[in-house]
């Protein structure tokens, strides 16, 4: 079963939290502050982490981007904020998801299942239906869940390349924003846009030497996204 690092400062959301998850048969790490989640991580096979925004010593925000240096394991942001401008900072900022307090519990489990089931889905090299997927220099190998652009190694986080494979898949199709949130999140797309374009642009930034003028990703405009069969 997973390891799952909660960091709050507020030692009673941990406890919850840890009440919660250990009923579904995971293994609980508890940190209160975002120097302390690092040292864990540092240390343990941690497969999920559950990152408040506002701590001591060093924040959410500032913890999540030493993280992603290194590691792309899922983080979901916990904050009391709820303002979509805050949504938008923490998946900027690498989070992969991101829950509002107060939570409801069955919510949070729900979110930590579908993110461990599409990382553990990344790092896995059993199952069916694998294959190269090539457009230019663009290469997704579903077999090894690399990617690599003219040859050179890109490294993505488990929503990006799931992302990316649904329209290296099917190369040509449009898939609206609500069709990209709906195959990747397994859920109802309500208030999905910035979510979508948040991932979209950290794909392009990736995969594009010129995000501004993808050669790969392209919009259609008031339809969604897409990836062509052949370059321009």
């Amino acid at each position: 079963m997973a390891n799952i690092l909660v960091c709050d400062d507020d030692r009673e959301i941990v406890d919850a939290i840890e009440i919660y998850l250990s009923q579904n048969g995971y293994k609980i790490y508890k940190a209160y502050d975002g120097e302390q989640a690092i040292q864990i991580l540092d240390k343990e096979d941690i497969h999920l982490l559950i990152m408040d925004i506002m701590m001591p010593r060093l924040d959410g925000i500032r913890a999540t981007l030493k993280i992603r240096e290194y590691s792309s394991i899922p983080i979901i942001i916990l904050s009391a904020k709820s303002e979509d401008t805050d949504k938008i900072l923490g998946l900027n900022i690498g989070a992969d998801d991101y829950i509002c307090k107060p939570f409801n519990p069955l919510e949070l489990v729900a979110r930590v299942k579908s993110n461990l089931r599409r990382y553990t889905s990344l790092g896995s090299l059993t199952g069916e239906n694998k294959a190269i997927y090539q457009v230019g220099g663009l290469i997704l190998n579903d077999d090894t869940k690399q990617v690599t652009v003219d040859d050179e190694p890109v490294k993505m986080t488990p929503i990006e390349y799931n992302i990316l494979l649904l329209l290296m898949k099917n190369q040509g199709r449009v898939f609206s924003i609500n069709q990209i949130y709906e195959s990747i999140w397994n859920e109802d797309a309500i208030g999905a846009d910035n979510t979508v374009a948040v991932h979209i642009r950290h794909i392009r930034e990736k995969i594009e030497i010129n995000p501004k003028e993808p050669r790969y990703l392209k919009v259609v405009w008031g339809v969604g996204y897409k990836i062509d069969k052949e370059q321009a």
